[in-house]
């Protein structure tokens, strides 16, 4: 008996300190800071800061990102989740998905290890997080509507083509004209974005 009671003792001793830790919030890391899934981590000043739309905040320590890829605060090295590596510019920064963004064309072909081309333009960047502007808008709409238009006529021509060839007729009717404008408006189709 005196052996089972000291060991129920025993086993509350031991118990007790991991019943009281398991409800006990872990602690938050030194240096962690709350972000949001639009933020980004800019190089600024030969500093890499958390950008939370207009306004920066310090960073205190390196960043590791739900993905994997770690950012350092003080050199701007940031290591992806393949273990490829690469040393931001001033500007670039990187979004909390861990894709990067070069300010320049120039930092962009330092990270791949080329040289930027001579005339130092690549692609737009369009930021996916970000709104569309009204001049994007602007020019989305107006392209769909010169699509649907040059649609409209190509269905005109081609409701014409259906009732020349169905008119029963013994020779069969010449659509050769109707043809070359159906092949023009096909090509108007292709060179509008």
């Amino acid at each position: 008996m005196i052996r089972a009671l000291s060991s129920a003792v025993l086993f509350l001793a031991l118990a007790a300190p991991l019943s009281t830790q398991a409800q006990t919030k872990p602690a938050r890391p030194a240096g962690a800071v709350e972000a949001s899934g639009t933020d980004q981590f800019l190089m600024r000043d030969g500093e890499v800061v958390l950008r939370q739309g207009s306004t920066t905040k310090p960073l205190t320590q390196n960043v590791v990102l739900s993905n994997g890829t770690k950012v350092n605060y003080k050199s701007g090295i940031v290591e992806l989740p393949g273990g490829k590596k690469t040393t931001l510019k001033e500007g670039d920064y990187v979004t909390m998905q861990g894709d990067i963004v070069f300010a320049t064309p120039g930092s962009a072909a330092a990270s791949r290890g080329t040289t930027a081309p001579a005339s130092g333009q690549f692609e737009q960047y369009v930021d996916r997080n970000s709104a569309p502007t009204t001049a994007d808008m602007e020019t989305r709409l107006s392209s769909l509507n010169s699509r649907i238009t040059l649609m409209a006529q190509k269905i005109q021509l081609l409701n014409d083509k259906i009732s020349l060839l169905s008119a029963g007729t013994q020779r069969p009717a010449d659509t050769s004209q109707l043809d070359q404008q159906i092949k023009a408006l096909d090509e108007q189709l292709r060179q509008v974005k």
